[in-house]
């Protein structure tokens, strides 16, 4: 059960590290993008040197200028501009990415904490304390996923769109669904396997705590 579960939580933390990644290259495109289309827009003037400012006459400047002119009609030929929808696919994608990033926090113990007391407490206190933590991580993502499920229901029935893309809602959704509800699996995983450490004594898992001691 533990390979499976790790493998889950791998498995879609690869796949929502690839987006992440994606996403990155995408907006830099779109801001070289934005930067070259604006440049166009202006003209994309080339600046003559100044070291041949006293060598050329007022026709070869304007050559100059005209040569940028249309250096930079052509980008806008090219359609070379900032990525259509960027702000929406970041937004979709980014949701997805953290959905897709919870399952191996969740088994790893990756989450941040504050240990200063804890790390006073008996084992069996701190036994207690992991096993309470993980049932209401658990029935914190149980809520998450189930209200997300209810989201994409909804975003399907009304057939609600992006605005610049125009594609369906419910796309973003049930992709951030499928982490949300491997995240409440695994979840549900590690509250099982902490209560059956607290009321055994038998440690499943390690997380670090039962070495510190």
């Amino acid at each position: 059960m533990h390979k499976l579960m790790m493998g889950l939580a791998r498995t879609m933390a690869i796949i929502g590290g690839a987006v992440l990644s994606l996403l990155i290259i995408m907006t830099c495109l779109s801001i070289v993008g934005r930067l070259l289309n604006g440049a166009a827009h202006s003209g994309f003037r080339v600046r003559v040197p100044i070291w041949k400012l006293g060598v050329l006459d007022s026709d070869a400047i304007a050559a100059y200028e005209q040569r940028g002119a249309e250096f930079g009609q052509w980008l806008l030929d090219l359609g070379v501009g900032p990525i259509n929808g960027d702000f929406e696919l970041v937004e979709a994608g980014v949701a997805f990415a953290i959905f897709a990033f919870l399952p191996l926090c969740q088994i790893s113990a990756g989450h941040a904490s504050v240990d200063v007391l804890a790390n006073a407490f008996p084992r069996g206190v701190n036994r207690f304390l992991r096993m309470v933590t993980e049932m209401l991580f658990a029935a914190v993502l149980v809520l998450i996923a189930w209200r997300l499920a209810a989201g994409t229901i909804s975003k399907f029935g009304n057939g609600e769109t992006s605005f610049l893309l125009e594609f369906p809602l419910w796309w973003a959704f049930g992709a951030s669904l499928i982490g949300a509800i491997i995240a409440a699996l695994v979840g549900l995983y590690m509250a099982a396997i902490r209560t059956y450490e607290f009321f055994t004594g038998r440690i499943q898992i390690w997380d670090g705590v039962e070495g510190e001691q």
